[in-house]
């Protein structure tokens, strides 16, 4: 996938990440309260190794948006005039199987989002817009390597299991 980060994008996924997670910090730091952030910044994540798919296209486009307005926004503040573009890297690849996962992931959040308050719902678009961004930054990747490697394993394990005449 083709997309340019900007330092000024950047800024933006971490202030975007600095409001979700400050009031978690300062509140009584129940894992509970992290889940609506988490499901979007998890989906988020996986997009930005949907390659030709619509969560890609997403990912790619807000991460595009974010750049530009950031660097727009860095230099109408501070007077700095441009921003240089910054490598990007990838998690890794989604196979057949963890692409249904991550299909079914997104429902998930669908789901979660449409039963959702209007905090949650903002935390849920803060955490895919957040990982929408910084998921394609190299250092993020490699952190997040994993992720694609247990979504593509879930995917297998239920296929074999789906594929086993009989019982369990």
């Amino acid at each position: 996938m083709n997309v340019a980060i900007s330092l000024g994008g950047v800024a933006i996924g971490a202030a975007v990440l600095w409001a979700n997670i400050r009031p978690w910090w300062k509140g009584g730091r129940d894992p509970k309260a992290l889940i609506p952030y988490g499901s979007g910044g998890i989906l988020g994540a996986l997009s930005t190794i949907c390659v030709g798919g619509a969560l890609g296209w997403g990912a790619s486009g807000i991460a595009g948006l974010a750049s530009s307005w950031g660097t727009r926004g860095v230099s109408t503040a501070t007077g700095a005039k441009g921003s240089a573009a910054l490598p990007t890297g990838s998690m890794g690849t989604l196979t057949q199987e963890g692409a249904v996962v991550t299909v079914l992931l997104a429902v998930g959040v669908g789901l979660l989002y449409k039963a959702s308050g209007k905090q949650d719902k903002r935390r849920i678009v803060g955490g895919f817009i957040t990982f929408a961004i910084l998921g394609f930054l190299p250092g993020v990747a490699a952190a997040l390597g994993w992720l694609p490697d247990s979504v593509n394993g879930m995917g297998t394990w239920a296929k074999a299991r789906l594929s086993q005449g009989g019982g369990a």
